[in-house]
């Protein structure tokens, strides 16, 4: 079970070319084109994917730049100057939008790498010459922010199938927060 995109489009290609596309007809000339665009799109994703983020910032910062411009040289009656003034707060609302957008989802990936294997050498040292008092507490500590994730890492992965029960594990949009829209 992967859990990144990236990983797991490498393995469904991996998967569609060793094992789907030699067992389809080679008689079925339209099986064996599906089957090849099929893996060319996931190519063509998994190549998208780590830009997408920054695609579409740079597509806001590009529309923002186009926004002021547009506000500069625009004038006219009521119905412009209306569309000026939404213009204006939408623009200042993509432009907080992008402040925020700073750090990058690699930028987010990489601080979880560091901080995992920073959490993992101060549990080993804890366990290595902490009294048991304080083993007690991070073992108490880890294991609830291990459970956290693990529901976390479940309810990611749901749709593939591998849960017994999956209607007990909430929607991973509740567990992140995301009001559904």
């Amino acid at each position: 079970m992967q859990m990144r995109p990236d990983l797991q489009i490498k393995s469904v290609i991996k998967a569609m070319n060793d094992v789907v596309l030699p067992a389809v007809d080679p008689q079925n000339k339209l099986a064996q084109e599906q089957v090849r665009l099929c893996m060319g799109l996931l190519g063509l994703m998994a190549k998208q994917l780590p830009l997408q983020f920054r695609f579409d910032c740079d597509e806001l910062a590009r529309l923002s730049a186009y926004s002021a411009e547009l506000q500069r040289i625009a004038s006219g009656g009521g119905e412009t100057g209306a569309a000026l003034a939404a213009l204006a707060e939408k623009t200042a609302d993509a432009n907080a939008t992008l402040e925020r957008a700073k750090s990058s989802p690699y930028d987010i990936e990489q601080a979880v790498r560091s901080l995992r294997e920073a959490t993992g050498s101060l549990v080993s040292g804890v366990f290595r010459d902490g009294d048991s008092a304080v083993q007690d507490r991070v073992q108490r500590a880890t294991l609830a922010m291990s459970k956290e994730q693990l529901l976390r890492d479940r309810a990611w992965v749901i749709t593939q199938g591998w849960e017994p029960d999956p209607k007990s594990v909430p929607p991973i949009e509740q567990l992140l927060g995301i009001s559904a829209s």
